[in-house]
């Protein structure tokens, strides 16, 4: 069977830790694949709050998430405190991917759990349409 491969970044626009909570383990004792994906969420937040923004509203804009892929290397484990990298991707007018870069560090040793790449579209939630990415985002996305 063959596998996916992400192409990640070489450069990445922020970190962020998210810890591992007893809710997010699964029958077999790690990290569920649903909670990778809500650890990805919750990193996105945080990228997202540390320009003032939500995903229901930057600059009047909201995000709607169009595809995901997950690429697992490892697992995770309670009490883990997951380090999440967040690159961006390919742009285009109305939206853009992220990519994310999941790891732990485990007796000094910096340990690959997961590759990941979303894609975002902007949206407007009050009209239901799609719409271009706000100048300010534009700007965010390019540094």
């Amino acid at each position: 069977m063959a596998r996916i491969k992400l192409e990640m970044p070489e450069q990445f626009m922020g970190s962020f830790q998210v810890p591992v909570r007893i809710t997010d383990i699964n029958y077999g004792n790690h990290l569920g694949n649903d909670a990778f994906v809500s650890i990805l969420h919750e990193a996105r937040m945080q990228w997202l709050q540390q320009y003032g923004y939500t995903e229901l509203n930057i600059e009047g804009a909201g995000l709607i998430m169009s595809d995901l892929c997950v690429e697992f290397k490892s697992e995770s484990f309670y009490g883990d405190t997951i380090v999440v990298q967040i690159g961006v991707g390919e742009r285009s007018r109305v939206g853009f991917e992220l990519y994310y870069r999941m790891s732990v560090s485990r007796d000094n040793i910096d340990l690959l759990l997961a590759h990941a790449r979303t894609g975002m579209i902007c949206y407007d939630y009050s009209a239901k349409k799609v719409v271009a990415i706000p100048e300010k985002l534009k700007e965010i996305l390019q540094s």
